[in-house]
C-alpha cells in the first residue's frame, strides 16, 4: 500500500504557483494562479489542497495582523514581510537585521519574534 500523498494535476498546479509567485499567497491567489494550468479549479480544491499540502509540512501559514492567512512554501530561512497598502499582496523581506530588547516582564523568556513592514510595493508606488 502507498502512503504517499496523491499527486494531482490540481495539487501540481497548486504547488506550482507557490514556487512562482515566491511569496506567500491567500486561497483567491492561488486559485488565480492555478487556474492557468487547469481550467476549471475551483475555490474548493484550493482550500482542500492547501490544507493537505499544510499537513504534508510542504506549506506553512503565515499569520497577518488584522488580514487572512496567507501561506508560504515550508522551511525557508528566518525571514519578515512586507504587506502592499494599495493592493494586499504580502512579500518575502530575506534576512533579520532587527536588533530588539524588549522589556518582558519578570520571569519571561522570548523564543522568537514577528515584524511586519506595511506600504506600497513597486507596482502600487
Amino acid at each position: 500500500m502507498n502512503n504517499n500523498p496523491r499527486n494531482t494535476k490540481q495539487k501540481d498546479a497548486i504547488r506550482d504557483a507557490f514556487l512562482v509567485a515566491d511569496r506567500p499567497l491567500s486561497h483567491e491567489e492561488v486559485l488565480i494562479l492555478a487556474q492557468k494550468k487547469v481550467e476549471g479549479l475551483s475555490i474548493a480544491t484550493v482550500y482542500r489542497n492547501i490544507n493537505g499540502l499544510l499537513d504534508e509540512k510542504w506549506l506553512a501559514p503565515v499569520e497577518i495582523p488584522g488580514s487572512t492567512t496567507r501561506y508560504e512554501v515550508a522551511g525557508k530561512a528566518h525571514h519578515h514581510h512586507f504587506k502592499c497598502n494599495q493592493c494586499g499582496r504580502l512579500f518575502e523581506l530575506q534576512g533579520c537585521d532587527i536588533q530588539i530588547k524588549p522589556r518582558l516582564p519578570q520571569g519571561f523568556r522570548m523564543t522568537g519574534h514577528e515584524f511586519f513592514l506595511y506600504g506600497f510595493c513597486a507596482l502600487c508606488g
